[in-house]
């Protein structure tokens, strides 16, 4: 077993302990007022780190790319409040039009 597998399953034991610790928290821990607050709030930063590292990181530098331009395309769609799918078709449209125009 090579030692990328034997961080894979590392990783699946982990994430199984955290659901199974999850489902033992007592019903009144959960109940808060703040716990709904606080996982949309962590759910919105993982999210939004994943798209800005996806956008601007191509290994361990930062570059500026058609993919940047796509996201701002994709952010004033967004802003618009068009449909989803109609939002992910703007991105994709002005990617393809950045990278047709000569961006990398």
């Amino acid at each position: 077993m090579t030692e990328l597998w034997l961080w894979v399953l590392l990783a699946c034991a982990a994430a199984y302990a955290m659901k199974v610790a999850a489902y033992r928290l007592p019903e009144s821990s959960l109940g808060r007022p703040s716990v709904p607050s606080l996982a949309a709030a962590l759910t919105v930063g993982l999210l939004a780190s994943l798209v800005v590292s996806n956008t601007v990181a191509k290994g361990q530098s930062l570059v500026v790319d058609s993919r940047l331009l796509g996201l701002g395309a994709a952010a004033v769609a967004l802003r618009l409040r068009w449909p989803y799918i109609v939002v992910v078709v703007v991105g994709a449209l002005a990617t393809a039009a950045g990278r047709w125009a000569g961006m990398p």
